[in-house]
């Protein structure tokens, strides 16, 4: 046994002291880890700054006496708590942080324009706002309505808006007569088509923003030509105007006229030097004496030119938009320039002249030209009387903000439904290779987009129908269902003719998507231009609307009481500082953990509110990166601010999806469609957010914030093939999931519609493909039936007992009709031609040559 006293002492004393520096070590890493976990705990969950001190000091007293404190780490903690106690002193605060940063911010700000302020401050924030947050409450958007229609609303839909496709002559209309027959639009002007927005004390049908969504729905599944002529005096217009800003005179006076379609109206704004740069018209008007019904009064007089005015060359009453001068100071006031002003102007009016007619993408819609030399008109034509000159900018793009959310979203989502309605149906009718050729995984591949996309556009539009008529005056997502909703209504009318081939391309009386096609740029380029609304206004105007610190910090600069403004901005930009620390800790957080544990409602689309939940914080992170380092440049990186656009307006749209699933009822049945929109929403947001990291200026700090956003790279996946098959199963058979998409599409079956031939046919190919399939197997691969045509082979079939009689019967009625709707129409050279030019324009031409 060895004695205490033979151990080496230099192995006694130095033992012990190598094990309690490791423990030393271990304790400080373990309390600064817990210091790491509160901290991002605290973030996460955005705790304010008070709170975070409070908690911050609580710890720190806790490691001081119950830790083995470290000389080092209790410097840097002790250093970090003097910092948030003086964050926490509101004067040492401003004086030392706030109010020097707001001089660097004031030289910051990019130049506003007035037109722009007021674009801004149109409309409301709604569930756009909530996304900027990095935490959307749920609640508030489940909580919503669910848009229906009052009895009256569905009995008009059903009577007048169904006898109206019934007399729709879509060929008639656009190849021979380039206009609606007579009793059409006797039709729509006695039924109140143009007067769903006017209250019913002037005589009008005052429907819901939903209602008025659903009749647009149903009209261009039917004519493209019809929508847009129900569209216009619906939507931004003289009777939009007039109910919200018109002196009660006008209204009394306008309104019933309208109503009964006595007055046709028009809104001329466009101009040929002005596109869509529409706040910088040069129309003008300047305020003067003149005479006017034979005596003289103060008016003014007009010059201006207008090109693609809808309902131009049949209009009675014009809306014209034009900038309002008073040189002399005949009004009164101390000021010459008014700015942008809207008038009311009876089409007799001298001066007026409505030129020829456009011919837009061969969908004669009335569209054309409105010029004005010198027109003289009184101050009372002016919408809402003088109190209203020089606001007509607010005005337009005030209720812009809700005809933008159902006009073009409307009738895309529409002529959408039409598309998968019909090619779903075609698809299996239609035959190569003895399959239907909805069965090729290429076809199912085009099919299933079309079917997913269709029911992104339906929520959209129909959810934020719904919060219209709730109240909300929704101007960012009016912008985004404008730019999506038109472009995938390019994307389906494109993949549908693919899939239909030589049927699509062939127009004439059998040919159900050619005008719809031809009519898609159209929707592209009206009401501002696609390109513009994806690059300049969704995320330019959402960034600083709908963020919950920007606008305020703005303000707050802006403010002409300094201590005032100084003390605002002290509270915004510490809130935005917080603001931006927790959604990076969130973004981080949810990335690592496939937003796991975010609080969302329960169900079988919980992961897609989770998923939405992560992308909001990433989303906001980089929003506010952006924005801190690269200031007014930023309004000149368009790229960038479309991708950040993109990625907002993905986490709407399927948000929409969601709410909408929910609206419907939750059915079953349709989680393949919600699962296959919420999964193309998300991984474009996912590969837009990738891209813009990919293109940001500042390198460091784009791998800065690559940290917070994809410290996994990128996880999120597109639908799988498996998925997409389930979406073309649907809407290849009559299911109860066809129905519920492509419901509102005129689907009544006669002989002049092709859909309602389309859908008699897919019913009776369920019974008609397991005959066809008997003969094959049983008789044509057996050698008993020989004909090559499919009439031969029924008849040999019949004869050998494969078939019944009635069995032959029902088939032979089968094959008739599906090559009744196969075939296309064909002509006479003269039946095509458009006709030849005047003799008078023929001979100075002779001459000239």
């Amino acid at each position: 046994m060895t004695a205490l006293s033979d151990i080496p002492t230099e192995f006694v004393s130095r033992r012990p002291a190598h094990s309690f520096q490791e423990v030393h070590i271990v304790s400080s890493v373990i309390w600064f880890l817990v210091f790491v976990l509160g901290a991002l705990t605290l973030a996460y969950n955005r705790a304010s700054l008070l709170t975070t001190t409070l908690v911050y000091g609580g710890g720190l007293l806790a490691y001081g006496l119950f830790g083995d404190p470290s000389l080092p780490l209790l410097v840097v903690l002790w250093t970090a708590l003097a910092v948030l106690v003086f964050l926490n002193i509101d004067a040492l605060r401003i004086r030392f942080i706030s109010r020097p940063f707001l001089r660097v911010y004031r030289r910051m700000l990019p130049s506003m324009s007035q037109t722009e302020k007021d674009a801004l401050e149109a409309g409301t924030v709604w569930w756009d706002g909530e996304l900027f947050t990095g935490g959307p409450d749920w609640d508030k958007l489940l909580s919503a309505a669910a848009p229906k229609l009052t009895a009256e609303e569905q009995a008009f839909i059903d009577g007048p808006c169904e006898e109206l496709c019934r007399m729709i002559d879509d060929w008639d209309i656009t190849h021979r007569r380039a206009d609606l027959p007579p009793h059409i639009w006797e039709y729509v002007k006695n039924k109140g088509f143009f007067a769903m927005i006017i209250p019913k004390k002037y005589g009008g049908l005052e429907f819901s923003a939903y209602a008025h969504s659903c009749v647009l729905v149903k009209l261009s599944s039917r004519s493209g030509v019809v929508a847009s002529t129900v569209a216009v005096p619906n939507s931004l217009g003289p009777g939009e105007l007039l109910l919200h800003y018109g002196t009660q005179e006008q209204r009394d006076y306008y309104l019933p006229r309208l109503a009964r379609g006595e007055e046709v109206p028009c809104f001329a704004l466009t101009g040929p030097r002005a596109g869509s740069d529409a706040a910088s018209i040069p129309d003008f008007g300047v305020v003067c004496k003149g005479t006017f019904e034979g005596r003289e009064i103060l008016g003014v007089k007009l010059n201006f030119s207008k090109r693609y005015i809808t309902l131009a060359p049949i209009a009675t009453v014009i809306g014209l938009a034009f900038k309002l001068y008073d040189p002399d100071k005949l009004l009164g006031e101390d000021k010459t320039d008014y700015g942008i002003t809207c008038a009311l102007i009876p089409r007799n009016t001298p001066g007026i002249t409505i030129g020829r007619r456009h011919f837009p993408m061969n969908a004669p819609f009335q569209n054309g030209p409105i010029q004005g030399k010198d027109v003289f008109v009184p101050l009372d034509y002016l919408i809402g009387g003088m109190k209203m000159a020089g606001q007509g900018w607010r005005m337009l793009v005030e209720q812009l903000s809700v005809g933008r959310c159902i006009s073009l979203p409307s009738s895309a989502t529409g002529a959408a439904k039409a598309a998968v309605f019909a090619t779903g149906a075609y698809a299996r009718i239609r035959r190569q290779f003895n399959v239907s050729v909805g069965q090729f995984e290429g076809v199912m591949e085009v099919m299933a987009r079309m079917t997913g996309t269709t029911y992104i556009m339906d929520a959209a539009r129909s959810v934020t129908a719904g919060a219209i008529d709730g109240g909300e005056k929704p101007s960012v997502p009016s912008a985004m269902l404008k730019y999506h909703l038109t472009e995938y209504g390019r994307v389906i009318a494109n993949d549908a003719m693919d899939i239909h081939g030589g049927k699509g391309i062939c127009l004439g009386p059998k040919n159900y998507l050619g005008r719809g096609y031809e009519l898609v740029p159209v929707a592209i380029t009206v009401e501002g231009a696609n390109l513009l609304t994806r690059s300049l206004i969704i995320f330019g105007q959402g960034a600083i609307r709908c963020h919950p610190f920007v606008l305020r910090e703005m303000n707050a600069a802006k403010d002409k009481d300094k201590r005032k403004g100084t003390i605002e901005f002290d509270k915004a930009l510490f809130g935005h500082i917080g603001f931006t620390i927790s959604n990076a800790v969130r973004s981080m957080v949810m990335a690592l953990t496939l937003a796991r544990f975010s609080k969302v409602p329960e169900g079988p689309t919980q992961r897609f509110y989770q998923h939405i939940n992560r992308f909001s914080a990433s989303f906001a992170f980089a929003t506010d990166v952006a924005m801190l380092s690269l200031g007014g440049y930023l309004k000149k990186k368009e790229s960038l601010s479309a991708r950040l656009g993109d990625v907002l307006s993905c986490m709407y749209l399927a948000s929409m999806v969601l709410k909408h699933y929910e609206n419907q009822g939750r059915q079953e049945a349709d989680l393949p469609l919600v699962e296959w929109a919420c999964r193309t929403l998300l991984y474009k947001a996912q590969e837009q957010l990738h891209s813009f990291l990919r293109n940001f200026p500042n390198r460091f700090l784009a791998g800065f914030m690559r940290l917070f956003i994809f410290p996994r790279g990128q996880t999120y996946h597109a639908p799988s093939d498996p998925l997409s098959h389930q979406l073309v199963d649907q809407v290849m058979h009559p299911t109860i999931t066809r129905d519920r998409l492509t419901d509102g599409v005129y689907r009544t079956v006669e002989p002049t519609n092709p859909l309602g031939l389309l859908h008699e046919a897919l019913v009776l190919s369920e019974t008609a493909e397991p005959l066809e399939k008997r003969i094959r197997v049983d008789g044509v691969k057996t050698g008993k039936v020989t004909a090559l045509d499919l009439p031969g082979q029924i008849q040999q079939a019949l004869a050998v007992g494969i078939l019944s009689e009635t069995e032959a019967a029902m088939l032979r009625d089968y094959d008739r009709r599906v090559m009744d709707i196969i075939n296309v129409d064909d002509f006479n050279t003269e039946d095509l031609a458009a006709g030849l030019e005047p003799v008078e324009l023929r001979q100075v031409r002779v001459g000239n040559a």
